[in-house]
């Protein structure tokens, strides 16, 4: 539903340059509008679930932090389940632009480093909204589904950074070992790295890879 919002926001852009006519600039100008205030109402949701509380942001906070009405938050939402579900998805398309695989095919330690410092990076940025994604999934299918699809994709991308030594694995010994790796590099690891243990970025990196490092098998030698 992000992907196809932001989308729109484009097409409408280059229609109104391509057909400046004056009806269709006023169609597609009300369009475009009436998108970014869609926008601009998840991203204000979405600073406010950074700010360390768990608990859902009133429709009221919402409006405030956005610069319009409550009633436009409910215009574009039918509720703020909605709203919450619209704003998780949105920052899923932000980490999957920020982040694209790279180094998949370097050596060990480059590819290590790689992935825990982009995981690191991922953690800090968005640890708050996956607290309140997590605290307040409840009976939603809609956002238990996303903290599953964050999960399976972590697991993607350990698969991809590490294929040549799970190569070496059975398929338990393999499964085992991602289920390992899935929660050494949870987003709670972190916070609990540097919340309770104190550490600093670079510092939380290296313990993350140093254990990935000694849970890895042998690199396999190249063909």
């Amino acid at each position: 539903m992000v992907q196809k919002m932001v989308a729109s926001i484009a097409e409408t852009e280059t229609a109104l340059s391509r057909h400046p006519t004056p009806t269709t600039s006023r169609i597609d100008g009300r369009r475009l509008r009436s998108l970014r205030t869609k926008q601009l109402i998840i991203e204000a949701y979405l600073a406010l679930a950074s700010e360390k509380s768990p608990q859902v942001p009133t429709a009221a906070q919402i409006a405030e932090r956005a610069g319009y009405s409550v009633r436009s938050v409910f215009e574009r939402f039918p509720d703020i389940h909605s709203l919450q579900v619209a704003a998780v998805d949105y920052a899923l398309v932000q980490v999957a632009a920020l982040a694209p695989s790279r180094d998949t095919d370097g050596d060990r330690q480059t590819r290590i480093r790689t992935q825990v410092e982009k995981r690191g990076r991922t953690c800090e940025r968005w640890l708050p909204l996956w607290r309140s994604l997590v605290v307040n999934q409840g009976e939603s299918p809609e956002l238990r589904q996303r903290v599953v699809g964050l999960r399976e994709r972590l697991v993607g991308r350990l698969e991809l950074m590490y294929a040549p030594e799970l190569s070496t694995l059975s398929d338990s010994e393999r499964r085992h070992l991602l289920i390992v790796l899935e929660a050494l590099v949870d987003v709670e690891s972190w916070a609990r790295m540097q919340e309770f243990f104190g550490l600093s970025f670079d510092e939380a990196c290296a313990a993350w890879t140093q254990a990935i490092d000694r849970l890895l098998p042998p690199t396999p030698l190249a063909a």
